[in-house]
């Protein structure tokens, strides 16, 4: 389960955050496929302390030599002892650490690709409301904290925890009375232990929200830059900007306070327990109960559990931070998980929209292959938020190979009802019956704002069809009418392009996409405005482009321009939320309704008269 959604104070509904229960539950599902690699790196580091704990008897025994007065050979067999106990110790220690550390990448990689897998299934929506920012910080912060503990913390963490319990053991095996003598540390270990967990989960989880909050105000003020500027807001922006930098400071600093205190009372139980040993060990050599070497061996092993003591403690700082990124993280995958789990039993395979911006989600979909009915939209409805409705129980029917424009005024619910049944968001209740696929995407979304992958442009082609041959694309460019100015790029189809590479202009983007759903050849495609960013200059060109790219197929277009309704075999008008109109563009517009009003206004609009079809 998870915790409530946070709210940055962007006024964000934050994705949410896993409980510590749901965490732990998380990490045994990751790491189980590779227990037995856990098991062997544990037991080889388990065998590798075992042997570093000869090292402090050897010594003792050398003080003994010494101290009796011995021949100077006695000392030989201790020390060559010594040396094999640094070699082998060493080996194992490699050996056991590299098979930890071989662990946590592997855990790191799968729990990567879930969180990568996961959000890419998210609900449109629900990334909206929580802003670009928060799924960023996750991506970036929270990921590099985890893998740093992965690679680092959890190594070390492994051999100190052994350490401190196989050391302790020894000194039991020295005198109980040594063992009882080091404990009297532990409360005070313990309490600061305690003292730090208890702040630190907080703290750091308070840290990657404002870290998340800034991230969103920086893309919120560089995205929207040229607005800022027109509308001379750089000050207020560049305040909220610095006013979110000064809660993250603010944020660390705390952390950093937390930390000093944590170091502070450690050494005071490294003093209470040393003091304590050292006192023991006079009394017990005193009374003749051990040998001095004995007691320089307790005073040794207690001496080294500074070491592994402190790295555990210590490690709890990344340990806590770590853990605050991984709940971040599992917190996603579990909103995406929820969805489907409780579908499963209930609903059949769903189909996987492509190109564009779609991504598959879970929808109450099945699938049909019927001829009358390729899509069926049964009583939907959809709300971003209690009392934030936007489509009230719409139902709508696309027969096969019926082109369909879905028209309305703005906050209709177009883009809305697009997604639904293009399976990209989730609707709040009703349910939505999809075209049997024929091949692997049964459904492609085309929205405006579509984005060009950095690579050639043959490979962004190919992300629609891997095994698509050059002439394979040539011909989808080419439905398109996109062929010639491909072919005069520098390179022609290997032509980098993307970020950093050949740009191209929102009409050849557009034209990109819509080559991209002719490569994929879905039975329905799902068109949101997907001409709109052109301009009035390449809106005819790219109105005959995704008329060639549609030819054949069902096809549900959101009309940015009503020519687009004209060409369209029926008209579905949109208005707050429910359908008021359903029929060809003749008769809609001759019955004086609400598509009549809006055509009047669009080519009233024109600079000429629309003509009839």
């Amino acid at each position: 389960m998870t915790t409530p959604s946070p709210t940055a104070d962007t006024g964000a509904e934050l994705l949410p955050i896993a409980t510590p229960a749901r965490t732990r539950a998380a990490l045994r599902t990751l790491i189980r496929p590779d227990r037995g690699l856990a098991l062997t790196g544990l037991g080889i580091l388990v065998a590798a302390t075992a042997v570093g704990l000869l090292v402090q008897p050897l010594l003792g025994r050398i003080v003994d030599i010494v101290a009796d007065g011995r021949p100077a050979g006695d000392l030989t067999l201790p020390v060559v002892l010594l040396v094999a106990v640094a070699v082998v110790q060493g080996l194992t220690t490699t050996l056991g650490l590299t098979r930890i550390a071989r662990l946590g990448e592997t855990v790191l990689a799968r729990l990567r690709e879930r969180f990568v897998e996961r959000a890419l299934n998210l609900p449109a929506d629900r990334l909206e409301r929580a802003g670009a920012g928060d799924l960023t910080a996750r991506v970036t912060g929270d990921v590099a904290r985890v893998a740093e503990a992965v690679r680092s913390a959890l190594p070390e963490m492994a051999r100190s925890v052994l350490a401190i319990l196989l050391t302790l053991g020894a000194l039991a095996l020295l005198d109980v009375r040594f063992l009882l003598a080091a404990l009297l540390a532990v409360p005070v270990q313990l309490l600061t232990a305690r003292w730090y967990v208890r702040r630190a989960l907080t703290l750091y989880a308070d840290q990657r929200v404002a870290n998340g909050a800034q991230q969103q105000q920086l893309l919120e003020t560089i995205g929207g830059a040229v607005t800022v500027r027109g509308h001379r807001l750089e000050e207020q922006h560049t305040e909220r900007s610095a006013g979110r930098s000064r809660k993250a400071v603010d944020l660390t600093m705390r952390s950093v306070n937390l930390v000093l205190g944590f170091y502070g009372r450690l050494h005071i139980a490294e003093y209470i327990g040393l003091a304590a040993v050292l006192i023991a060990g006079f009394w017990l050599v005193r009374d003749g109960a051990v040998s001095i070497g004995t007691a320089t061996a307790a005073a040794l092993y207690f001496h080294s559990l500074f070491g592994p003591v402190n790295a555990a403690l210590v490690l709890l700082d990344d340990a806590q931070s770590a853990a605050a990124g991984l709940a971040r993280l599992v917190g996603v995958t579990d909103l995406a998980e929820q969805p489907e789990k409780s579908e499963q039993s209930e609903q059949p395979e769903q189909p996987e929209p492509t190109a564009g911006k779609a991504a598959p989600v879970s929808v109450p979909r099945q699938r049909t292959a019927s001829s009358e009915a390729a899509v069926t939209v049964h009583e939907v409805s959809h709300a971003y938020g209690p009392g934030r409705p936007v489509l009230h129980e719409v139902s709508l029917t696309l027969k096969a190979g019926e082109h369909v424009a879905l028209v309305g005024t703005s906050g209709a619910g177009k883009s809305t009802l697009a997604r639904i049944v293009a399976g990209v968001q989730q609707p709040t209740t009703g349910t939505v019956t999809a075209p049997a696929s024929t091949g692997e995407t049964s459904v492609v979304l085309v929205t405006q704002e579509v984005h060009v992958f950095t690579g050639t442009l043959a490979e962004d082609l190919r992300l629609a069809r891997p095994d698509a041959t050059d002439a394979d694309l040539r011909t989808a460019l080419s439905t398109v009418h996109a062929l010639d100015w491909a072919e005069a790029l520098p390179d022609g189809l290997a032509t980098v392009v993307g970020e950093g590479g050949h740009r191209l202009d929102p009409a050849r983007a557009q034209q990109l996409a819509l080559a991209r759903l002719v490569l994929a050849d879905p039975a329905l495609a799902v068109l949101d405005e997907a001409t709109a960013e052109a301009g009035s200059a390449g809106a005819r060109v790219l109105e005959r482009s995704a008329e060639a790219a549609l030819a054949g197929r069902t096809a549900l277009v959101v009309a940015h321009r009503l020519t687009q309704a004209v060409a369209a075999d029926r008209v579905v008008v949109l208005e707050a939320g429910r359908v008021v109109e359903s029929g060809p563009h003749d008769e809609l517009r001759d019955a004086d309704g609400p598509y009549a009003a809006l055509w009047r206004a669009w080519s009233g609009s024109r600079a000429t008269t629309a003509p009839h079809p």
